[in-house]
């Protein structure tokens, strides 16, 4: 889905835009364009911006429920999780953020070739349910193989991205599957190997890492804010891909800011390639995503009817 996108009066200061997103790689849309400005500038003057940072999608879907957020960069997953729990009233996704840079990496010494040789083995995914969790379980259903939770002999840990690191080296781990910076991580720190790059698994190489999101509440009641704020999002992707150097430096400043973190040169060169960003959204590649996480019972429906919704002043 491309957005249409027109001109429209600047937001109000009577509310301020509050955003949530994460201090990740795959959030750099949201970074560049709060950091350079030019959501503030596509808002207007009279307008306030404030932030919320998260560090899990559930947290940012919690927020945007309990409406101490109005828009929001975050994973596919929670978004229709959070579609799905609500009944399709809470949110809906009005744009894309970025596609791609997520993979599993194995040990280089772990003997890892293909799909049929993680019987047995050990991974890890960031989070239960999360999006890297769903693409894992269900490459691994397509390979006939089953979790030690479904009856199977493949363990699946939920293991926070620093830590995986430390049991990957450990040999703790056979492997993960995760998103940027933190395959590129595994790679270049974690003496690790990809044996799956997402992008081969879905057609074009293309599918969605970070979504964004907008609360039902504040889509009817400040629909020229919402609009100003895409407006805001293709100026900012136009800018990121047009200067990736300035917008790697600028990421990275920010992300050091929030987590006293800098990304290592080499790690943030390798990801960065990993990535396209874009405000480009497919519905199919979404309702797939539904249907992967209702076979592994993680919804109840994969009913996402509704939830990726086209946005256009003139309506």
């Amino acid at each position: 889905m491309t957005l249409a996108l027109l001109v429209v009066n600047p937001a109000s200061a009577d509310e301020p835009v509050r955003v949530g997103y994460f201090p990740n790689l795959t959030h750099a849309v949201a970074i560049v364009g709060l950091e350079r400005g030019l959501f503030a500038k596509a808002l207007g003057s009279a307008a306030t911006i404030e932030t919320k940072v998260f560090n899990a999608g559930p947290a940012e879907i919690e927020a945007l429920f309990a409406g101490a957020i109005d828009i929001g960069y975050i994973g596919p997953g929670p978004a229709i999780t959070g579609f799905v729990r609500s009944k399709g009233k809470a949110l809906r996704v009005i744009a894309g953020g970025a596609s791609g840079g997520a993979s599993l990496i194995v040990r280089e010494d772990s003997g890892l070739t293909a799909a049929k040789d993680l019987g047995g083995k050990k991974l890890a995914s960031p989070q239960i349910g999360n999006t890297q969790d769903v693409a894992l379980r269900t490459y691994l259903r397509a390979a006939g193989l089953q979790t030690a939770d479904k009856g199977g002999n493949v363990t699946v840990l939920p293991v926070a991205n620093p830590d995986i690191l430390t049991l990957f080296t450990k040999k703790e781990l056979d492997g993960a599957w995760v998103p940027e910076p933190w395959a590129s991580v595994l790679r270049l720190q974690g003496h690790g190997k990809e044996l799956v790059d997402e992008r081969s698994l879905w057609p074009d190489g293309k599918f969605p890492t970070t979504v964004l999101i907008v609360s039902s509440r504040f889509l009817a009641d400040h629909r020229g804010a919402v609009v100003a704020w895409l407006r805001g999002q293709n100026e900012t992707v136009r800018w990121l891909n047009e200067h990736p150097q300035e917008s790697k430096a600028v990421v990275n400043r920010a992300i050091a800011k929030l987590t006293s973190r800098e990304i290592p040169a080499a790690v943030l060169d390798e990801s960065w390639q990993r990535l396209t960003f874009s405000s480009d959204v497919s519905t199919a590649a979404v309702a797939k995503l539904a249907k992967d996480a209702e076979a592994l019972g993680y919804l109840p429906s994969s009913d996402v009817t509704g939830l990726v919704a086209e946005v256009d002043a003139a309506q």
